[in-house]
């Protein structure tokens, strides 16, 4: 028996890292006072049963791997990721109609009256979009254009509106980061 152990642990050494085999004074009268290693054939060679369910041996947690069959089944699929902005349909900027125009407060710690707008997109999907900027000249049936981006304050809010375009007016006498908001480069005065 030892001899056959003793051969065991060498081919095994090849296979299965060191730091898992016991040592050479582990002898097979001993092994079988565990019980967890009774079950298996190997238990004088290996410091852990080869079998499905975990076990923990030197807080070292062995996982259960998948079966022959469940690879078989295909069971290694990659997980998707859920969109982000799912109503876009993977378009970067869709049309829509403001619904309702009105204000909302944000999650805590934060306080101040956020502006937002219902709006039904020309695929039929009634979203919420956030307004940027100060001011705005949005009401009912205004044709706004959507893009993606949420607002980490309002929850629900996955959308924004783009400043500048269609009924969207861009936010008056902004110097910066006027690309954003849709504003014209102001006339430079000329002396």
């Amino acid at each position: 028996m030892l001899s056959l152990c003793a051969s065991l642990k060498r081919s095994l050494s090849q296979i299965i890292p060191a730091q898992f085999l016991l040592p050479s004074s582990f002898t097979a009268k001993s092994s079988f006072t565990n019980p967890l290693l009774k079950s298996t054939f190997l238990s004088p060679c290996i410091k852990y049963p080869l079998s499905s369910s975990p076990l923990i041996v030197n807080n070292f947690k062995f996982a259960n791997y998948a079966t022959l069959n469940q690879v078989i089944r295909k069971c290694r699929k990659t997980k998707r990721k859920p969109a982000r902005s799912p109503a876009m349909e993977g378009n970067c900027q869709k049309k829509g109609v403001c619904n309702k125009v009105y204000t909302t407060k944000p999650k805590k710690p934060n306080s101040a009256v956020r502006k937002v707008a219902r709006v039904k997109l020309s695929t039929g999907k009634v979203i919420i979009a956030y307004i940027p900027g100060e001011g705005h000249n949005l009401s009912e049936h205004s044709v706004v254009l959507v893009r993606g981006g949420r607002v980490k304050d309002l929850p629900g809010v996955r959308y924004h509106l783009v400043r500048g375009s269609m009924d969207f007016q861009g936010v008056p006498n902004r110097m910066t980061s006027r690309s954003k908001y849709g504003t014209k480069k102001p006339k430079s005065s000329s002396k």
